[in-house]
């Protein structure tokens, strides 16, 4: 789906925008019904009210950015409406490799087709939608036909995903997660009171990076009364029981988290966003079962308005399902970076390196970095650590943070901030 403006003689003054959304496995509804497109759609900006049912409300979007680019929205194959025609299988699409290709090369298809070489040149995405822009900036240095950007714009970065992945036994998500689960724990008062926010994220920031970083390294090591020093802290940081988390052994497990924390009134967290907040019907289950609630409250409402603006307001013909998110792409994606047969050993995805490399060799491309404080996904602590190393030029990096969660343009101040500073950002 693409908004370009008619009439401009000279597109070396009009910026095109290529956008997309993450998953691997989701369409770029979220960002084109929520925060870019000419009309979105109004969900409670407070989190407290569930989306409920049909009818929803349209609005126009009084803060986009059609005034200043074009924009590009882009569904991979097997999101949205995205088929293969032709020759090969939708398979053949699934994978970190293989999807920046694709994208790379309907990229430089678009921009040929509509006569773009001299426009400059964004690129928008959110959570995995982060890790494929850098995959696509470098892959479109290759192949013969050298496409440099101007800038990315990262929403939710999930670049190195050691700092996104809560499981056992990986130390840089305990430490990624804690100030994101501070800030949460304020919000939810409890914990930080008679603080601002601000204060008590800086607060638990020097906290990890002093005192719970070398902790976790000793393990064992760690004499009991320091043990339990650490643990009155992460208590006073989270909100929760420092027996607890002695129990846990100063390590919490961030679907633990969602649960326990608001645990005296039966109530889990979201991930996506913890200022949402689902009743469940099993109060002491370790995890949340019924979902995010992040996530089943808003999409219903993002999932009607696209299908009602592109049949009702754009008389799009809907001859097959427009597939919002597609789970089967997730339990399929090729995350093997490496041809086969070819030695490789898994690890943690990440492409901050390849960041680094690019803007070293492209030294315009500029980079914003926008996060939730109150995302419990892709914590905002985490691009602290990933943008302060892999050899990225710092001094083209903006960092932004916001009130809200992954999808922060839900928060209608956040909306206004977040186009407001990518709007300086795509003008500079």
């Amino acid at each position: 789906m693409a908004y370009a403006q008619e009439g401009n003689k000279d597109m070396t003054k009009r910026p095109v925008t290529f956008v997309f959304n993450g998953g691997p496995g989701s369409a770029s509804v979220w960002l084109h019904m929520g925060m870019l497109g000419p009309q979105i759609v109004k969900t409670d900006s407070d989190a407290r009210k569930d989306d409920g049912a049909a009818p929803y409300l349209l609005k126009e979007n009084k803060y986009g950015l059609l005034d200043i680019t074009d924009l590009v929205f882009i569904d991979p194959v097997g999101t949205g409406f995205s088929e293969v025609i032709g020759k090969g299988k939708k398979e053949d699409f699934w994978g970190l490799n293989e999807d920046a290709a694709s994208i790379a090369k309907f990229m430089r298809m678009w921009v040929t087709e509509n006569k773009r070489w001299f426009s400059p040149k964004y690129l928008i995405g959110e959570s995995f939608g982060t890790t494929r822009p850098v995959a696509v900036a470098n892959t479109l240095e290759s192949g013969g036909q050298n496409m440099a950007l101007n800038g990315l714009v990262l929403i939710s970065q999930a670049l190195d995903y050691a700092g996104s992945t809560s499981i056992n036994d990986n130390i840089t998500s305990f430490l990624t997660y804690l100030p994101s689960m501070a800030a949460t724990a304020w919000y939810h008062k409890k914990a930080g009171q008679g603080l601002t926010l601000e204060a008590f994220v800086e607060e638990c920031r020097h906290f990890t990076y002093d005192i719970y970083a070398p902790a976790l390294y000793k393990g064992n090591l760690l004499t009991d009364s320091d043990k339990s020093k650490v643990a009155e802290k992460l208590a006073y940081f989270t909100g929760l029981d420092k027996t607890y988390i002695l129990q846990s052994n100063l390590m919490i497990l961030m679907p633990r988290f969602q649960k326990k924390l608001l645990a005296d009134k039966g109530l889990a967290i979201g991930r996506l966003d913890g200022r949402f907040l689902g009743d469940e019907t099993d109060d002491i289950t370790q995890t949340p079962h019924l979902g995010d609630p992040a996530s089943y409250q808003i999409e219903s409402a993002f999932t009607a308005a696209l299908n009602h603006y592109y049949a009702d307001m754009l008389n799009v013909s809907m001859d097959r399902p427009y597939l919002t998110s597609n789970d089967e792409i997730g339990d399929k994606w090729r995350w093997r970076t490496v041809p086969d047969g070819k030695y490789w050993e898994p690890w943690p995805v990440n492409v901050a390196r390849q960041l680094g490399e690019t803007m070293r060799r492209n030294t315009d491309m500029k980079v914003l970095v926008a996060s939730g404080y109150y995302d419990l996904i892709c914590p905002f602590f985490d691009a602290e650590l990933t943008f302060a190393r892999h050899g990225i030029v710092k001094e083209r990096i903006i960092k932004t943070n916001y009130e809200a969660g992954h999808m922060m343009y839900i928060h209608e101040p956040d909306l206004i901030k977040i186009t407001s500073d990518v709007r300086k950002f795509l003008s500079e």
